[in-house]
């Protein structure tokens, strides 16, 4: 079993890695997933606040917040990925060594972000638009739309700051 891992740890594609390309793919699916979510629920959001609009424009202000609050999820998968760049030396211009087990370390420390990132931009998005259509009928109740919106926020952010601890736990 050693000398399988030993074959894997030492083998080159396009010149790097498997480790290497381990840490990339995990920058990539916390960019992605979470950046996917983003544009999910921002469009659901986006599609509430221009029928809102047509009936009440005088809130189209507030309902823009509202549509905004989605798309920090997809910010988050992003400071993932550019500090696992950073980390990994690819803005500097020459990527550091990574063996296969920091790069599966990478990889896996990409995952809350990535997931908790999708799912809870697509939720944070119905909530806005619910909360667009409490605005519309009372723009007075626009606050509480908003606190509601940014309550689904909280799990974003701790998968934030597990995966940002996690990546930079790892000593490369």
């Amino acid at each position: 079993m050693e000398e399988v891992i030993e074959v894997v740890e030492t083998a080159q594609v396009f010149g790097m890695s498997i480790g290497q390309i381990l840490a990339l793919l995990g920058a990539a699916i916390a960019v992605i997933l979470s950046g996917m979510g983003s544009s999910k629920g921002v469009g659901l959001a986006g599609e509430t606040s221009a029928g809102v609009s047509t009936e009440n424009p005088e809130v189209s202000s507030k309902l823009l917040v509202l549509q905004l609050l989605p798309a920090t999820q997809g910010i988050y998968g992003f400071l993932v990925g550019v500090i696992v760049l950073i980390n990994t030396n690819v803005l500097g211009g020459a990527m550091k060594a990574v063996d296969l087990y920091q790069g599966l370390g990478i990889l896996v420390s990409c995952l809350p972000v990535a997931i908790v990132g999708y799912y809870s931009a697509i939720r944070q998005g119905r909530v806005a638009a619910s909360g667009m259509l409490l605005t519309g009928q009372r723009p007075e109740m626009s606050g509480k739309a908003i606190t509601m919106t940014v309550m689904v926020e909280t799990y974003a952010v701790f998968a934030l700051l597990v995966s940002f601890l996690m990546v930079n736990a790892i000593n490369l």
